[in-house]
């Protein structure tokens, strides 16, 4: 194919992921209310594989055909970038109102993000450990990763029905005051008046599934095409501009639970899907035979290390709260979208090694 036409075919997927994923997302809160999965353990999972469908086709594409330095950079580089979704929402859904942190604090949201700090720490570990595949095909830290995603996920279901030393009832000072997850209900109930029954919304799961999956995997095969014909990095093009057209999504449910004034759920959904991210890399091994994270260069460490810097900025915002306000963002946020700028401008610099 021509350049014009692959950049064409780029944005048509990068469009069909940004409707089809926005879709899928509110299909799978309907059906997790309905369900009544919204807390429970496969709940919190069916969630997290839904929303990173196209991080998911990307990634089984790219094993399938043995070239996993743009889903390395895809995972890692959407880290970070739907990290700073977090600012988009906070700048554009709070506006002049109080940051982001300060009406979303929650302890609940502390453990989530620890749990991304976690996995992308294994990540790093299984970089510079050079351990071999147990039996010839099971990777250990992946496996690893995959595991501790499952146990955190389960804790943090538990630490939503209430801490130990947490008194139950008492929100925060000018905190969210609603349930989390009401936006979910509000949704709901509103498709239940529409009559909206539960095998439409089946159908739609399903048809905005496949659109999702169709279009992340003409997304990884036009975008290695097109950073070759350029002569961009793989890694950098990944982590750049094919995160951004997957994190589409992400902005559309976020702006819409900000909207609901169900902040919490805003900062759950980023944070549960960076945690998800890397369980992928167990995904890639199966299928590639590959030991993946043996396959990662300096640059995607690097991202990992950018990813967790983020993530624990936010995790101090939602633990002290800062009030103040600049250029329409938190104190936090504005940390948050000076380090990504200063990472991204160190990811061209790092990539060259």
């Amino acid at each position: 194919m021509s350049l014009p036409l692959l950049i064409g075919l780029f944005l048509v997927s990068a469009a069909a992921i940004w409707v089809a994923g926005t879709r899928l997302s509110d299909a799978t809160d309907h059906l997790a209310v309905r369900f009544g999965l919204g807390e429970a353990l496969g709940g919190m999972i069916l969630l997290a594989i839904a929303t990173n469908l196209p991080e998911i086709a990307i990634t089984v594409s790219a094993a399938l055909r043995g070239d996993l330095v743009l889903a390395i950079g895809n995972i890692l580089g959407g880290i970070a970038l739907q990290t700073v979704v977090l600012v988009f929402l906070d700048i554009f859904g709070l506006r002049k109102s109080d940051p982001l942190t300060y009406r979303a604090a929650s302890l609940v949201l502390v453990l989530e993000g620890a749990l991304v700090v976690a996995v992308l720490t294994l990540v790093v570990v299984g970089n510079q450990l050079a351990s071999p595949l147990l039996f010839g095909w099971v990777p250990p830290v992946e496996t690893l990763i995959a595991i501790v995603w499952i146990g955190g996920v389960y804790l943090i279901g538990r630490a939503r029905r209430g801490l130990p030393w947490q008194e139950r009832g008492v929100a925060p000072p000018g905190g969210q005051r609603t349930p989390r997850g009401h936006a979910r209900i509000k949704k709901h109930e509103a498709a239940t008046k529409r009559g909206v029954t539960t095998a439409r919304i089946a159908v739609r799961f399903a048809v905005a599934s496949l659109v999702t999956l169709g279009a992340g995997a003409a997304l990884e095969l036009t975008s290695g095409a097109i950073a070759g014909r350029v002569g961009m990095n793989g890694l950098i093009f990944g982590a750049t501009i094919l995160a951004a057209a997957t994190s589409l999504p992400e902005v559309s449910t976020g702006m819409e639970a900000v909207r609901l004034h169900d902040y919490q759920m805003a900062f759950s959904d980023i944070f549960g899907g960076n945690a998800f991210l890397p369980v992928l890399f167990l995904v890639a091994v199966l299928l590639s035979g590959a030991n993946v994270l043996q396959l990662a260069r300096r640059a995607d460490v690097y991202l990992a290390a950018v990813g967790i810097l983020l993530t624990v900025v936010y995790l101090w915002g939602l633990i002290f709260r800062p009030r103040r306000q600049i250029l329409r963002m938190g104190i936090d946020s504005l940390a948050v979208l000076v380090i990504y700028v200063l990472g991204a401008v160190g990811l061209l610099f790092v990539s060259k090694r």
